[in-house]
């Protein structure tokens, strides 16, 4: 019986002994254990000092600064066509010529009408002259008086309606007379003509688009940029421009213009319209290329701060609580420190410490 016992005790000495064996063994060596293991697998980044700058980045399509449209004088067959499409022209050259036949028919006819309506003009005057004559050498009865009178006066007004009739053929007259002298277009600039549709048509109505003259030199690029970057940029400043097309090809250009009045937003709705961030026109004009004609796609950047050796780290490293930004810093023996920083220039990817951190100090991205 005794035997029996001294085994049991025995055998439960040694279970508990294996037990905190196996706990001690599987127990945390220290505190700062977890510490360590939060900053293992995340992402570090030294604190280093580098020239930082801002670019504002904008896309849009090339058009042409100066766009002459020519459009139909009148309506008429198209008898030649001295130029071709994307022909050189010079101020003055003849660009069409229309058939006038017509025009020179209806100016004939205002001609005649004006001629008649001036002679109708006399002629009432000639009769009011006479009629006053008359009524001075005879005597004449008081039905007689009211009589010439009504006629006086229906003379006087049939004058009035014909001379504001003169006047508006005389117009149409001066107009149309215009017009013919225009059969002949001659180009009003100097540059490239370019058909709008149709190539030399056979014949046109009365000013009709027709095509344009655009001078190749002077191009520019129109974008939009949103409401922060607005104020970020300013008229005047360079920017450097590139070709989606055209890899090897960068020009540059300069800020001309800042629309004030934000682009209404189209196919939305009144309260989306509300939510969405304004959008500004900006028209930037690029230095001639003879590679660069309209209507490529483009890509400018605009550089709008600049600093020399700033401390910075990763944007996505800065964290906000209320007014204060803050990093996470990885102290020597691996631990975490929150650090209340002060930041300067902001980019989309680095970003300014001015105060709070120390060159060659770890930042971790949690």
């Amino acid at each position: 019986m005794k035997k029996r016992t001294w085994f049991f005790a025995v055998g439960a000495v040694l279970v508990i002994g294996i037990t905190g064996l196996l706990y001690w063994q599987s127990r945390p060596q220290n505190a700062s254990r977890p510490a360590v293991s939060q900053t293992t697998n995340a992402l570090k980044f030294k604190a280093v000092r580098e020239d930082l700058t801002n670019i504002v980045e904008v896309k849009g399509k090339s058009s042409y600064q100066k766009e002459t449209y020519i459009n139909a004088p009148f309506g008429a067959s198209v008898t030649t066509w001295p130029v071709k499409d994307g022909s050189q022209v010079a101020k003055g050259d003849v660009l069409f010529q229309l058939d006038d036949t017509g025009l020179r028919n209806e100016i004939a006819q205002l001609q005649a009408n004006v001629k008649k309506q001036e002679m109708d003009i006399r002629l009432n005057q000639i009769q009011e002259k006479t009629g006053i004559a008359d009524a001075e050498v005879e005597g004449i009865t008081e039905t007689d008086a009211k009589k010439r009178f009504a006629a006086s006066e229906s003379r006087k007004m049939q004058n009035e309606i014909t001379q504001v009739t003169l006047e508006h053929t005389r117009s149409q007259l001066t107009e149309k007379t215009k017009k013919l002298q225009a059969a002949g277009f001659a180009a009003p600039e100097n540059g490239i003509f370019l058909f709008d549709g149709t190539k030399e048509p056979k014949s046109v109505k009365d000013n009709e688009r027709i095509g344009k003259i655009v001078d190749l030199t002077k191009l520019q690029l129109i974008c939009n940029v949103g409401e922060y970057d607005l104020f970020r940029i300013k008229e005047g400043m360079d920017v450097e421009v590139r070709v989606d097309a055209l890899k090897d090809v960068k020009l540059k250009g300069k800020i001309e213009r800042l629309s004030k009045f934000a682009k209404a937003a189209t196919g939305s709705s009144s309260e989306s319209s509300n939510t969405t961030a304004a959008q500004f026109e900006v028209t930037i004009s690029l230095e001639p290329n003879e590679r660069l004609i309209a209507g490529l796609s483009l890509t400018a950047s605009i550089q709008t701060d600049k600093k020399g050796g700033a401390l910075v780290v990763p944007t996505l490293t800065i964290n906000r609580d209320k007014d204060d930004y803050y990093v996470m810093v990885e102290a020597a023996d691996g631990s975490l420190e929150k650090r209340v920083v002060k930041i300067g220039l902001e980019t989309p990817y680095k970003t300014e410490v001015l105060s709070g951190l120390n060159e060659g100090e770890s930042v971790v991205l949690q």
